[in-house]
């Protein structure tokens, strides 16, 4: 019974390693931009993780709504429908393009919001000119983004990995030569990992689109592209898919972000070991995203060919493969809960030994919690990557709002700065969220599939 799951984990893993390498790869950037940082002081890290909060609400916008790109260019390309797959993608970029634009200016607009947050005032002042940067590096990313949609719709996933990886490359380097000031380069602090997020960002979209030129599969769909030439149907059924599914992602990077601003609340330090345990969550999180993108791909295929119980089949697949993998990350939590927030920080700092060794106490609390919503967040990511896969978006959006903001958050807030709790009571929040979220949504899931098999079946 078992084997007719685990026989599709090869295909799975060989699907999704791209996009988990890929992911990982940016996701490496941002702990080896954290561990730069963290070498400057706690309050140049929570300043980052201050500055990132505002970028993550943008960028789950952005990113979940080109998410819609992908179900629509898998569908085709299982139908062999070249015409309707290079209309998703032309109306999918231009869409995409725009969206970039206006969350690039909702982030200058909001800026000035920082200084009415209860946050620590040395952390808001590092944070203003590293968000001024950061903030302009939105739009070479959510471009970025309609290349990846379309690119693993096409299962094409190897190419937005080699992208990404190229520009991390690109990165890490202009990190080590601007925040440090080395070779005669201006020492900018953390204004300097700013630049090296923009310039990274604009070679990923740069490569990506040379690597897809490149490919027979894809050539001709980004080839002769009228960006300007939209069909108002395509339009309308990107953001019919596009809008629910950014608000699922909101409201998911949401509750997160909200944790980063209580953490603040509690002082620079809690915020400094809240960056820390996200960062290291966010490295797992990344594996289930790649799972994530295969049942989107795998599901999308599945239901343009109409095979309904090949679709449960495989889609299930993903989800026990999810689980396992999550178990073993949890475990690696909870064993090395000391050892990993080390990496982050100076241990051998005398002058600041009294921050440090407060930020790491929490940080290692924290992550037995980690370790706890590995797997909820593992199964919720994997089991709403079929539900797009299906093209059903509007109920699970109904779903993460309930989770996470009707669940999650007021026990954040409450358990986070009115109880003994503090760090630890936020995280707890997150972990009712997530588990909440996973169970509605594989219920959703499981519903809407066996309804699809059976009505097949009676026709």
């Amino acid at each position: 019974m078992l084997q007719r799951y685990t026989k599709e984990f090869n295909y799975n893993l060989k699907l999704a390693a791209p996009v988990m390498l890929g992911m990982l790869g940016h996701t490496f950037v941002g702990l080896i931009d954290n561990i730069m940082v963290g070498q400057l002081g706690t309050a140049e890290l929570a300043a980052v993780s201050l500055g990132n909060s505002f970028m993550f609400v943008a960028m789950s916008l952005g990113i979940g709504f080109s998410t819609a790109i992908t179900p629509l260019v898998a569908e085709a390309d299982g139908e062999s429908n070249f015409a309707n797959g290079k209309l998703a993608f032309k109306n999918g970029l231009f869409l995409c393009t725009t969206l970039g634009i206006i969350l690039f200016l909702g982030i200058l607009i909001a800026k000035p919001l920082m200084y009415h947050m209860k946050q620590p005032v040395e952390v808001v002042e590092l944070a203003i000119p590293y968000l001024d940067l950061v903030a302009v590096s939105l739009i070479p990313l959510i471009v970025f983004q309609a290349f990846k949609q379309f690119s693993d719709g096409l299962s094409l996933t190897k190419y937005p990995m080699y992208a990404t990886l190229i520009a991390n490359i690109v990165n890490v380097l202009l990190n080590y030569l601007l925040i440090f000031g080395k070779f005669g380069f201006p020492q900018m602090g953390i204004v300097g990992a700013a630049v090296g997020t923009l310039v990274s960002r604009i070679i990923m979209v740069v490569f990506l689109w040379v690597f897809l030129k490149a490919k027979e599969k894809s050539k001709s769909y980004i080839s002769n592209i009228k960006l300007f030439v939209l069909q108002s149907s395509m339009l309308k059924k990107i953001i019919t898919l596009g809008f629910p599914s950014a608000l699922q992602m909101f409201f998911e990077v949401g509750i997160f972000t909200s944790a980063i601003w209580i953490s603040g609340i509690l002082g620079k330090n809690p915020q400094a070991a809240n960056q820390i345990a996200l960062n290291l969550s966010a490295m797992t999180f990344m594996v289930a995203m790649g799972l994530s993108v295969a049942a989107m791909v795998r599901v999308g295929n599945q239901k343009g060919l109409k095979q309904y119980r090949e679709l449960r089949r495989i889609a299930f697949s993903i989800f026990l493969l999810t689980l396992f993998i999550e178990i073993v990350f949890a475990m690696c939590f909870i064993i090395f809960n000391n050892m990993l927030p080390e990496i982050y920080l100076d241990v051998g700092d005398v002058e600041n030994l009294a921050d440090n060794t407060e930020v790491l106490t929490i940080a290692a609390k924290l992550l037995i919690i980690a370790a706890l919503f590995q797997i909820s967040d593992g199964i919720q990511v994997a089991v709403l990557g079929a539900l797009r896969g299906l093209q059903d978006v509007k109920i699970p959006t109904a779903i993460t709002f309930f989770a996470y903001w009707v669940v999650g958050f007021p026990i954040s807030f409450y358990l986070g700065l009115y109880t003994k709790y503090k760090s630890l009571g936020i995280w707890i929040g997150l972990l009712a969220g997530l588990t909440t979220s996973a169970l509605l949504l594989y219920v959703r899931f499981n519903y809407l599939s066996k309804d699809l098999v059976i009505k097949k079946d009676n026709l």
